[in-house]
């Protein structure tokens, strides 16, 4: 071998020795890091938990106080809000009416066995049936069924719009993302959240009637009895219904900004806006409750 060729190659030799040990003398590569961190298991997880919680309440209200700022002094978007109050009311229109159909069925047959063991007289059925429909089944469950659609729905659009760098651009153009993407959402969901749940808690009373009539005997003019149903009742399912209605494009909405990571990454923001849209239901709906009961009683 001529001594040029056999002076290369012992550089090249030597240049691979040494990028191997600098290789090995960086240690492995972040991913490797990441598998080799320790996982957090005990206090440190529960602690780790309570943070997260805390920050993501924290950005919650964070985009909650900027969302009614801009309802007072952001643009104004001609067609913008009705065209939401389309998306979520009249969309919804058709799942919600279903639902809560079979759900006045179900909640009406299952109450009249039960009270059947205890009274042969069933002339209250309505009147119970109808004071726990307004003052909660028709906006708890109305409200965690607009949470499946209509949460997954805004998370979904507002994260695509994230992994596409639209928002991105939004914030490049001085436009807020809340008072162009949110604020619209938080206010036609506002609306169509009562109308929606108003009907649907005529959808479940009547087809409970229906049920009361078929399987039990009872007549509609004693099943259509208001008279456990005062004031305090009615304040408390308006209240429900304005709560759920800001509480879903909310967490919602912050779900889909906080995307990340491509197409998994929507995924992820969806299935974190259903879950945490239908945690704060649950959470108003036991909040509100204990303070009319408070108030009320």
């Amino acid at each position: 071998m001529p001594p040029s060729d056999q002076s290369s190659s012992d550089r090249a030799s030597a240049s691979d020795r040494a990028s191997a040990s600098d290789r090995a003398s960086a240690g492995p590569p972040s991913s490797e890091l990441r598998d080799l961190a320790p996982q957090l298991s005990g206090v440190a997880a529960l602690g780790g938990a309570a943070l997260s919680l805390f920050a993501s309440a924290r950005e919650l209200y964070s985009v909650f106080v900027r969302t009614l700022y801009y309802c007072a002094k952001g643009r104004r978007e001609p067609g913008a809000v009705l065209v939401q109050m389309y998306e979520i009311g009249n969309k919804s229109l058709f799942f919600l009416t279903v639902v809560m159909g079979f759900i006045g069925m179900i909640m009406v047959f299952q109450a009249g066995q039960q009270a059947k063991r205890v009274i042969p007289d069933l002339t209250m059925l309505g009147a119970t049936y109808l004071e726990l429909l307004i003052r909660d089944l028709a906006a708890s469950i109305g409200a965690l069924m607009l949470a499946t659609r209509v949460g997954a729905g805004i998370a979904a659009e507002i994260g695509s719009m994230v992994v596409t760098e639209q928002v991105d651009a939004l914030r490049m153009c001085a436009a807020d993302p809340i008072d162009y993407l949110i604020k619209p959402r938080f206010i036609a969901s506002l609306l169509m959240t009562t109308c929606l749940i108003v009907w649907s808690a005529a959808v479940a009373f009547t087809t409970g009637m229906v049920t009361a009539y078929s399987m039990f005997d009872v007549s509609p003019e004693t099943f259509m009895n208001v008279s456990l149903v005062d004031a305090g009742d009615l304040a408390t399912g308006l209240a429900k219904c304005v709560a759920y209605g800001a509480a879903i494009p909310i967490v919602s909405g912050h779900s889909g900004l906080s995307t990340f990571g491509g197409s998994e990454g929507v995924g992820w923001a969806t299935t974190r806006a259903v879950v945490n849209s239908s945690l704060a239901v649950i959470i108003l709906n036991m909040l509100i409750s204990a303070a009319a009961f408070l108030i009320f009683r």
